[in-house]
């Protein structure tokens, strides 16, 4: 698995353009009414976002957001006073964030098409680099996290999100439902399925059952859709260890999202949340070998 699969992808499936239709197909490129729905259908669906970013400082903070999606966190956190610079892997996800900031008149320090394996931003040059839900989804991610201790200052840090194994989502629903539910679609005779599960099935005829099965090429393929090439889950433990240049300073999980169990009813949101909130301190020097030249 490399970047090139990863941002193939992702240029093809722009990150919750499809939960609301898509633009092209539901909005046809009506890119106001687009990212209203959108940010409305977010935010009711995933309020603990809000909740979580209002947990940080962000007034008066050069920040940097990897991995920009469809731009919506990016204007919550312009509205919470920071001075925002974003880069994102794919055109598609730049453009829709240069069309959001027209259509939202917002003031954005920066915007680049780039990899968060060679950020294209001088050492310290940020106080906060933010990621949701993209760092697990980069496989080099120990180079990923050398540059981002690059270009964060000295007292920087580091807020992320990421999927966590220790989850509800993970431990029930993917190993054990997910799995058992695509072994019987593809057993009964006659089943005439669509979207997602003849994908499913597609995949694993092409790859067999037993190999699509298997956790480590399962996993991928349960959290962003069917041809999705690489995710990762984290415990605390694989936060400290993907990220050695980063004190860790706090962690939470939040959300009860375990499709297709009704998860929302059930109690336990911070044990078995899906999403997986950190915020980690630079250290004062990187490791050994892990200090890349300045851009």
């Amino acid at each position: 698995m490399d970047e090139i699969a990863v941002r193939t992808f992702w240029e093809e499936h722009p990150c919750g353009d499809q939960q609301v239709g898509g633009l092209a197909q539901a909005f046809a490129g009506d890119y106001k009414k687009f990212f209203n729905d959108y940010d409305t259908f977010r935010y009711v669906h995933e309020a603990h976002i809000l909740r979580a970013l209002d947990r940080f400082s962000w007034k008066g903070k050069r920040v940097l957001e990897i991995g920009i999606g469809q731009g919506a966190e990016a204007e919550q956190i312009i509205s919470r006073g920071a001075c925002w610079s974003g880069l994102d892997l794919t055109e598609e996800s730049v453009n829709r964030m240069r069309a959001r900031a027209a259509v939202h008149n917002l003031p954005i320090a920066d915007l680049k098409v780039g990899s968060a394996l060679n950020i294209p931003y001088r050492d310290q040059t940020f106080d906060v680099v933010f990621s949701h839900g993209v760092l697990h989804h980069v496989p080099e991610i120990h180079t990923a996290q050398r540059e981002i201790w690059r270009v964060l200052k000295p007292d920087g840090v580091l807020i992320m999100m990421v999927y966590a194994k220790h989850s509800l989502n993970y431990h029930v629903s993917i190993r054990i439902v997910r799995r058992l539910g695509l072994i019987a679609l593809m057993i009964v005779p006659g089943m005439r399925l669509g979207g997602i599960y003849k994908r499913h099935c597609e995949n694993a005829k092409a790859r067999g059952i037993l190999n699509y099965l298997r956790m480590e090429n399962f996993v991928h393929r349960s959290t962003d859709g069917p041809d999705n090439p690489y995710s990762k889950v984290y415990t605390r433990a694989a936060i400290q260890s993907d990220f050695p240049d980063f004190e860790l300073l706090e962690s939470f999980k939040l959300w009860m999202h375990a499709p297709p169990l009704p998860a929302a009813s059930l109690p336990g949101e911070s044990v078995l949340g899906w999403h997986l909130w950190a915020q980690l301190r630079r250290r004062s020097h990187a490791g050994i070998c892990s200090r890349p030249a300045s851009r």
